[in-house]
């Protein structure tokens, strides 16, 4: 499958979940969008379309922290980072949000992470 049909076949599936998932101020969404060589996770409330609280791997906080690390362990690293960042806004409870990504590999790790890390979805 050629990469343009590919990305055009995740973001159909992005809307068609984007249609149901809608983040509060009271549980926003917890946003993922992974790229070849970065993961990055966004903690969202779409009623005034803010981030709260953001992580990935080119900040430079959680860059020192994954180095020479595969990228399924530094998705990991930025679902403990986002969680830590969500919770010190007070934010306990989000939505999951996978991009129209399959629940797998990545993706899964990252949410896995920021349930470890307190956050309830």
């Amino acid at each position: 499958m050629p990469e343009a049909d590919r990305r055009k076949a995740r973001l159909v599936r992005h809307r068609r979940v984007r249609k149901r998932v809608v983040g509060t101020p009271e549980r926003p969404r917890l946003n993922v969008f992974r790229s070849h060589g970065h993961i990055y996770a966004q903690v969202i409330d779409d009623s005034r379309g803010h981030t709260l609280a953001s992580a990935s791997t080119v900040d430079v906080e959680v860059k020192t922290q994954i180095e020479e690390l595969t990228k399924t362990e530094q998705a990991r690293v930025v679902g403990r980072v986002v969680a830590e960042r969500a919770l010190s806004q007070g934010i306990k409870k989000v939505v999951f949000d996978r991009g129209g990504y399959k629940y797998h590999g990545r993706v899964k790790l990252l949410a896995d992470a920021a349930r470890d890390g307190g956050l309830e979805f």
